[in-house]
């Protein structure tokens, strides 16, 4: 059961000496720990989609690959996608001093922005469950190419670039709705929950499956779960400490940086 501890002070002591006696420490991060570094949330009181719900389409498969008129205003979303201009935060770089500890066993991610590897965390700690805005795919051949050469021919003036090796369709490489996530991404996670003695899950809404399953999964295996959000989730009763408050404020506290 979450813990009761009524002053967040002790709390946030407690938690960081379960941090400081643990060997393999898994963090979850989603969309809250990047809103610091000025990109919004999805479904938060501010989030993209929240604001805007046809921006939704965008991110569906089916609407994106039937319909050119969406991936149009995907292309123009795209091109004034604050994560182009964002620095990692006070969050990221806790996240990089915990690593620096040696007590980083995974670092499991929700986000595309790639803000982790920017803040120095090693690529092979690193699972991505929903791709990459960096990079794009051809949905047609499976080319892969950076972002950015895809960016260059719409400043030019194309309004919907496709792919220059078959005339497919492009689109960034991450997770849409309706499309299969990577096995092998999620077993790695999965696997690397189960594996773990303390568990961080921050800035999550802990409703996007099968991401938010490590949570169970650890929970399951013994490890102390710690829920670090600004709104309650659906798992926070297999949390052993639950914390409120700004991530950029409670990650270094707990992991350094």
């Amino acid at each position: 059961m979450p813990a009761a501890d009524p002053k967040p002070a002790q709390l946030t002591e407690t938690v960081r000496r379960w941090i400081d006696d643990a060997d393999r420490v898994v963090v979850l991060t989603g969309a809250g720990i990047s809103t610091d570094s000025g990109i919004p949330d999805f479904r938060g009181p501010q989030g993209v989609w929240t604001r805007n719900p046809a921006a939704e389409k965008q991110s569906t498969l089916q609407d994106y690959l039937a319909d050119p008129e969406v991936r149009r205003a995907a292309w123009r979303s795209r091109l004034a996608n604050p994560a182009w201009t964002a620095a990692p935060n006070r969050g990221h770089l806790a996240l990089l001093a915990l690593e620096r500890r040696g007590k980083l066993h995974a670092l499991i991610t929700q986000n595309i922005d790639e803000l982790h590897q920017r803040a120095g965390n090693s690529a092979a700690k690193i699972i991505e469950v929903h791709g990459t805005m960096r990079r794009v795919m051809c949905w047609q051949c499976g080319r892969r190419a950076p972002m950015e050469e895809a960016l260059a021919r719409v400043r030019a003036g194309e309004e919907d670039p496709a792919c220059l090796v078959c005339g497919g369709i492009l689109k960034s490489d991450t997770i849409s709705f309706g499309q299969a996530l990577v096995p092998e991404v999620i077993d790695r996670a999965m696997a690397a929950a189960g594996e773990a003695d303390l568990l961080l899950a921050v800035g999550t809404t802990l409703q996007v499956y099968p991401a938010a399953g490590v949570v169970p999964v650890a929970h399951d295996a013994g490890a102390r779960i710690v829920i670090i959000n600004d709104q309650p989730t659906p798992l926070d009763t297999l949390a052993d400490a639950l914390l409120r408050g700004p991530i950029g404020e409670l990650l270094p506290a707990l992991c350094g940086g």
